[in-house]
């Protein structure tokens, strides 16, 4: 059958020529997307926004609204300033990548901050997408591998302050680790990566790693459980994750914690992993200077 099927291919490749294969090919490409993003809107519409569990309460999920994130981030992140207030707009995120970060909103926005990047690539990607806003000091850029050691150091080289409005932590690995170890840095608000592989009931990390790089698997990161129990022994309580089951987000306990949904408990706010909610947004996602009106 196999045989077939590549004899008929040849076949219809050779009575229509490459090109239009190829072409044939891109049409299909682009319906499969169109159909995807219809059945995905159907889901997030019935699922979340349209769910009294989330819109009948103090919940943040159901501000999912993805400007530059992947998983709604933009919008959960403007709802959470919305409520608690900014005080110096500034941000520091590690294992930002690309374009797709969850502070890239907040610059447009007239933020300023610090990204640090692990990789030769990411690092030279970004350094010049974003070179307007290098420029500008608007956004400071860092190479450096970041450990549990050094995290504070590194703060202390980019004289970061010690208190930013947002920190962002997603280095697919070691982030438990990392931010146990941010002491003198107290940050309004944090967000970090969570491992919904795990139920809201076990509390576990990955064992700490200096050398770890994610292999594109389920190895990784820490349980929602174990990020509430570090977040609790670091003054944070845990408001909420993404629908898509991939970041948490911690509110400092000083800063009018009515405003959300409690308990402030894995079990209460656990999201288990949709990554297939990631729509294509049609065009490429693109960065350059824009003028605030």
């Amino acid at each position: 059958m196999r045989k077939l099927i590549n004899l008929i291919n040849r076949k219809v490749a050779s009575f229509l020529g490459t090109s239009k294969i190829n072409l044939i090919e891109e049409k299909v490409t682009r319906i499969e997307e169109l159909f995807q993003n219809i059945h995905i809107t159907e889901y997030l519409n019935k699922n979340l926004f349209h769910n009294k569990k989330y819109t009948d309460s103090k919940r943040i999920t159901h501000y999912h609204n993805s400007v530059f994130t992947q998983n709604g981030e933009d919008g959960i992140i403007e709802e959470i300033f919305e409520r608690v207030g900014v005080k110096n707009k500034t941000f520091i995120e590690f294992g930002a990548h690309g374009i797709k970060n969850n502070s890239t909103y907040l610059l447009l926005k007239g933020w300023s901050g610090f990204w640090i990047i692990g990789s030769e690539k990411g690092f030279s990607f970004i350094n010049k997408k974003f070179k307007v806003y290098i420029e500008t000091s608007s956004l400071i850029l860092a190479k450096k591998w970041i450990t549990k050691y050094n995290i504070e150091s590194i703060f202390k080289e980019l004289s970061v302050p010690k208190e930013v409005d947002f920190l962002s932590i997603d280095i697919d690995g070691n982030d438990y680790w990392v931010w146990e170890n941010i002491i003198n840095y107290n940050p309004r608000v944090v967000s970090i990566e969570y491992n919904a592989t795990f139920p809201p009931n076990i509390s576990l990390a990955m064992k700490y790693n200096e050398d770890h790089k994610w292999q594109q698997d389920s190895y990784f990161g820490a349980s929602l459980l174990a990020l509430q129990k570090l977040g609790e022994k670091k003054g944070y309580k845990l408001i909420g994750c993404d629908f898509a089951g991939c970041n948490a987000f911690f509110v400092r306990k000083d800063l009018s914690l009515e405003l959300f949904e409690s308990p402030f408990t894995a079990e209460n706010h656990y999201e288990p992993a949709r990554y297939f909610i990631r729509r294509n947004p049609g065009h490429p996602i693109g960065i350059g200077e824009y003028n605030m009106l």
